[in-house]
């Protein structure tokens, strides 16, 4: 069981410069506290996402961390050319001394993508190529390649990741037919959403690998995230996480309001008290947080835990208490008993 760092670098009411230097600091805290792993979402023209570049944010944690491997979650395929995102991932993965993990996708907006000029109804088909030139130039010393949207004539590859043949690949798994895909590819995956539709995903996603005949002790990480906030007692918890948890949400929403439109595959409700009763979200003293997350890890079959603990109008003292805490009184526990388990 590992446990690591979703963020969306959702907005808050300060100015940007000190906004990334306060998120840095946090980042530097998880390093130092042992955290698995940091995620951060790629996301665009909205308050949802300030790191709508996260290769240049990226680039200033790989300085700032030690061991903490970290990664967008994910990159929006459609909107980059592959290989400059290749190029891109070797320059962060010869930074950090082979710390980066690349998540990959297609984009869960297709009001964003459509900005860029993308055509939402081709989004997949140029997700998937894009994705196989990717892995040709990470992996190639000369890169050819002929498809519909991307053509490439004997370029030679000069950047190659540290990692080989490269650097672990993540993605978002939306429904269970998501889970072939990562068990064939040896993808981890990441799968939001309530309990009972996390365990559905898992269960087909253990089934399949044993399936294929592959080893249990190589199983590939399968999580969830959830919005955490620990403090000192439940009612305080839940008054910060209530707060926070409005703007966040404001923000999720905000482009597709602008739009008339819904996201299809976000299972977030407008309150906090809502989503954690649908076990998407926890705040509580550290022994509720413990108790509530490891129901949840056992209930849901996952093997790795995203925590989300900066989002809304958190402060950086809010976040860090939360942090601290967590690391102090729930995570050794919550680690160690679903071991046992």
């Amino acid at each position: 069981m590992k446990i690591g760092i979703f963020d969306h670098l959702d907005r808050r009411d300060v100015p940007l410069h000190r906004y990334y230097a306060d998120r840095l600091e946090l980042v530097s805290l998880y390093d130092r506290l042992g955290f698995y792993a940091y995620h951060v979402a790629e996301h665009h023209a909205t308050p949802l996402g300030m790191a709508p570049s996260p290769s240049v944010f990226l680039s200033s944690v790989a300085q700032r961390t030690q061991r903490l491997k970290f990664g967008p979650l994910v990159y929006t395929l459609p909107l980059y050319h592959p290989l400059r995102v290749a190029e891109e991932i070797c320059m962060l993965d010869h930074l950090s001394h082979g710390r980066l993990q690349v998540g990959v996708g297609r984009g869960i907006s297709p009001i964003e993508v459509g900005f860029y000029g993308v055509d939402p109804a081709k989004s997949q088909a140029m997700y998937i190529e894009s994705y196989a030139v990717l892995m040709q130039a990470l992996t190639s010393e000369v890169l050819d390649h002929e498809g519909e949207f991307f053509r490439f004539k004997q370029v030679p590859v000069e950047l190659r990741p540290l990692q080989q043949p490269h650097p672990p690949i993540w993605y978002g798994v939306g429904n269970a037919d998501g889970a072939d895909w990562c068990v064939a590819n040896n993808v981890n995956a990441v799968v939001n959403g309530p309990i009972a539709r996390v365990r559905e995903i898992t269960d087909r996603f253990r089934a399949q690998w044993a399936a294929a005949g592959k080893a249990e002790s190589a199983l590939p990480l399968i999580g969830t995230s959830r919005h955490v906030v620990v403090a000192p007692t439940d009612a305080q918890a839940l008054t910060i996480a209530a707060r926070a948890y409005a703007r966040w949400y404001a923000s999720f929403m905000y482009l597709w309001l602008r739009h008339g439109s819904a996201p299809q595959f976000a299972p977030f409700p407008e309150s906090f008290q809502e989503a954690q009763k649908l076990g998407l979200a926890v705040a509580g003293s550290p022994s509720t947080v413990r108790q509530l997350l490891a129901e949840q890890v056992d209930q849901a079959g996952v093997n790795y835990l995203l925590s989300r603990f900066a989002f809304g109008d958190l402060t950086p003292a809010e976040s860090t208490a939360s942090v601290e805490l967590f690391a102090a009184e729930v995570m050794p526990a919550l680690c160690e008993e679903v071991a046992v388990s």
